[in-house]
């Protein structure tokens, strides 16, 4: 269980935003235009396995975080957004969230442009083609009868379309997938599920299985993270009480499983000696989501619980997790994983990590 600890201090805090910075420009200085996923021992430009395209948005967005503290990365922020524009139309991957709320999204709320705006509502309505009405789910990349927990974190930008257009064809899409992903892949305990199979002929639900977790049955962190995060971000945007409870229940199964410094084992089932891999991206993921849940919540002493312990998983990241002082090392956070089972991105820096963890300091700083 996470044991909480003093809130890291605003130096502690912007130094970590120091080191992003530096470690962000070192990238585009050294591989101008390049969109990053993991690293290879420590390097972002290398040929290994993609496996599904899905990162681009989180360099830009970590440009749009800085650039509240430094205006002056805005300019880098809209050079990286920009190429990005043709993918509202991509129908391949189920991560148009993850590419548009990080970069149009924050571009959009900054200067209230409608043109930024009709691209995320079309990247919306994209989204919104992978449902299946038989089974009432957002298909995965993978196959049509796939559901994952990661579209969770992408379900967020169907409802901001819906809600911008007054599309409640489009509003019904995202809440059904949300109610079907809570009743498939989030169990009682509060633990999930990476993928839901489905009969594509009934739309009977058939097993829960995984791609990157232990096993089917088994908690994969990161995506009892995508859970947690996301069930709140519904939550936001439906006030459907359903979601918040689910979130809850997603958070507190985190903080009751996972170490005292509030940074999980990639899978909370694996056997020792592979759980002793951590993977901090879920923990930047949780810490972020946890800040989120800290404003929702109506009870404030569980609010501050979880305000306390996403600055814990915050401070122990800063502490502990770091790249600098490592000047061989490109990226900004060790110690995530992408894909265990291939052998992708394995105590490595992850594109999303750095990302939810700048969210996550940017978070800590606007209430430290």
């Amino acid at each position: 269980m996470i044991e909480l600890s003093l809130r890291p201090s605003r130096a502690l805090l912007e130094s970590a935003l120091e080191v992003a910075a530096r470690q962000t420009r070192r990238l585009i200085g050294e591989h101008p235009g390049f969109y990053p996923m993991y690293t290879r021992e420590g390097r972002w430009k290398h040929t290994g396995e993609a496996w599904t395209h899905w990162c681009d948005g989180f360099l830009p967005g970590i440009m749009w975080i800085l650039a509240k503290q430094d205006r002056a990365w805005q300019a880098e922020a809209i050079r990286y957004s920009k190429p990005l524009e043709p993918r509202q139309f991509d129908r391949d991957v189920h991560d148009l969230g993850f590419i548009f709320m990080s970069t149009y999204k924050r571009w959009f709320d900054l200067t209230e442009d409608e043109i930024l705006n009709d691209v995320l509502i079309q990247a919306g309505r994209t989204m919104g083609l992978r449902f299946r009405p038989k089974g009432q789910y957002l298909r995965s990349f993978v196959a049509e009868h796939s559901l994952f927990i990661d579209i969770m974190m992408n379900v967020g930008i169907i409802f901001h379309s819906a809600l911008e257009t007054g599309d409640e064809k489009l509003y019904g899409i995202a809440d059904l997938h949300t109610l079907t992903t809570r009743r498939v892949l989030v169990r009682g305990d509060g633990s999930t599920a990476h993928e839901g199979l489905f009969d594509v002929a009934t739309g009977e639900f058939l097993k829960q299985t995984t791609h990157q977790g232990w096993r089917g049955d088994s908690c994969w962190s990161r995506g009892l993270a995508w859970a947690l995060y996301g069930f709140g971000t519904v939550y936001g945007y439906t006030r459907d009480r359903r979601f918040l409870a689910t979130a809850e229940r997603c958070a507190d199964y985190y903080v009751t499983h996972t170490p005292r410094g509030g940074v999980p084992p990639w899978d909370y089932d694996a056997p020792a000696e592979s759980a002793a891999q951590v993977d901090t991206s879920a923990a930047a993921i949780a810490a972020s989501g946890l800040f989120q849940l800290a404003e929702q919540v109506a009870d404030p002493v569980k609010g501050a619980f979880y305000r306390q312990t996403a600055e814990t998983i915050v401070g122990a990241l800063c502490r502990n997790y770091l790249a600098d002082p490592d000047s061989e090392w490109e990226g900004i956070l060790k110690g995530g994983v992408y894909h265990i089972h291939k052998g992708l991105g394995v105590n490595e820096s992850v594109m999303w990590g750095e990302y939810f963890f700048i969210e996550a300091v940017d978070k800590a700083l606007a209430i430290s």
